[in-house]
């Protein structure tokens, strides 16, 4: 049994602008503050970036205030998904690939992700990309703030489910930045990285990535499956 776990934010989609919009929402809403500046977001996990733009702003956030803004912007995603469907997109190649790896006998696919759960159903129902994602076998961004740890979750998660035991030999990660590499190779799975969000083909080969593709394509993730 083989294990994908996609990256969703510029790996599958892209929000142009409406994920950024939200979190300022939320973040107004819980803070009191205005969002005058947010904290870095390549490859970061939700609770990070929460935590370090309220940091920018002279506020020491604390778990509640980052559960009362995952809640906000879950209800916010779903309250502008026709906007979200409107503006953002799926990437080239996402759908294709997900349906390509669906194919395949003992492949199951999920997620490693920043965003929190709900946030990442709605982002991926929008552009028509859930079908084939086992949603309980994924890691999230409410299950640690390091995406090491998430992939770790979901192993353990997909282990336990499927009743099998899922090794780093049998676990393909499926991201576009250097932190999605380094999540992969502190776990010893492979990684295909795909330059399709801020990061470029030569910083991914840099980080250590198993495959680098300039995008997404079925043929690459199929290859990098075939051990």
């Amino acid at each position: 049994m083989q294990l994908v776990l996609w990256d969703i934010d510029h790996t599958l989609i892209a929000t142009r602008g409406v994920g950024r919009e939200i979190f300022g929402e939320c973040f107004e809403q819980v803070t009191g503050q205005a969002m005058h500046e947010q904290a870095t977001v390549n490859g970061m996990t939700e609770p990070v970036i929460f935590r370090e733009t309220a940091e920018l702003h002279g506020i020491r956030s604390d778990r509640a205030m980052f559960e009362a803004f995952a809640a906000c912007s879950a209800e916010r995603h779903q309250a502008r998904a026709g906007e979200l469907r409107r503006r953002g997109h799926a990437l080239q190649g996402a759908a294709a690939a997900l349906a390509a790896v669906a194919e395949l006998g003992g492949v199951v696919q999920s997620v490693v992700t920043g965003n929190v759960r709900p946030v990442a159903e709605i982002k991926l129902g929008v552009f028509g990309l859930a079908t084939h994602i086992q949603w309980p076998y994924g890691g999230y961004g409410e299950d640690d703030d390091e995406r090491p740890e998430l992939v770790r979750i979901a192993m353990r998660r997909a282990s336990r489910g499927l009743g099998v035991h899922i090794a780093a030999d049998d676990v393909l990660l499926v991201g576009d930045t250097p932190a999605d590499v380094a999540a992969g190779l502190g776990n010893g799975v492979r990684v295909l990285a795909v330059a399709s969000g801020r990061s470029s083909v030569e910083e991914l080969h840099a980080a250590g990535a198993t495959r680098v593709a300039a995008g997404l394509a079925p043929h690459d993730v199929l290859h990098a499956l075939d051990r």
